[in-house]
């Protein structure tokens, strides 16, 4: 998240930003450690974590506060909103008012990402969204752990997760990830991440507008625009 340049802008945008880890689940490690890492961006920043289930409320721990809220995020006003393994409990046609409730909440030129990952984030997938409605797709995973793009499809968010089919431009993105993986085999001497890095050249190359993160990652990421993937 700290990478995306829309994230840095919203954090560092205004004075003692806000953000919102919403649905942090059973215990608050991940939003206690979220916090830590915005705050080499953001050091002043407010982090708290919101909870729809009363028992799951904790007290405040490492500068981080705990309090119950849902998509309504407690009636507060973030820069930044991060709601991960929340809408995948949900139906489809639940994530578009989902989405709306939490737009309605942003403060000026706030952005939410909403996604999902495996139980220690090997594989993530989410959308990042502002007030007027979702900008981009992200895919991030550890390369030791997936041997080929596509194996992310079982973390997609909701809203794309039935997409994966013939037809669908996230199917499309996907495949095409896979194939010029296969033609950046020669790469693979240099490690996966050299690899992946050849394989978002081909796919520039092949027309699939595809951002090219700046500098080293210890993770490969896929970034795309939301009309690259949108629902047909």
């Amino acid at each position: 998240m700290a990478r995306d340049p829309r994230v840095l802008a919203a954090l560092t945008a205004r004075p003692r930003p806000l953000v919102i880890d919403l649905g942090y689940g059973a215990r608050p490690d991940t939003t206690v450690e979220m916090a830590g890492r915005l705050r080499t961006v953001a050091p002043d920043l407010e982090m708290v974590g919101l909870e729809i289930d009363p028992a799951r409320i904790v007290e405040a721990r490492d500068g981080v506060r705990f309090g119950l809220g849902g998509f309504e995020l407690a009636g507060l006003r973030p820069q930044v909103v991060r709601a991960f393994n929340v809408l995948r409990q949900y139906d489809e046609d639940e994530v578009w008012p989902a989405w709306g409730q939490m737009q309605a909440q942003l403060g000026p030129g706030g952005v939410i990402v909403e996604g999902t990952c495996d139980e220690i984030g090997r594989r993530c997938a989410w959308v990042l969204l502002d007030a007027d409605g979702p900008r981009s797709l992200t895919l991030s995973w550890a390369p030791e752990h997936t041997s080929r793009p596509s194996e992310l499809a079982e973390r997609l968010p909701k809203v794309l997760i039935h997409r994966n089919v013939p037809g669908e431009r996230v199917h499309d993105l996907l495949v095409e990830a896979d194939r010029c993986w296969d033609m950046a085999a020669p790469h693979a001497a240099f490690g996966p991440r050299a690899r992946w890095r050849e394989t978002l050249r081909l796919m520039r190359e092949r027309g699939a507008d595809v951002a090219i993160p700046r500098g080293r990652s210890t993770d490969n990421t896929l970034t795309v625009g939301w009309d690259v993937v949108a629902p047909r």
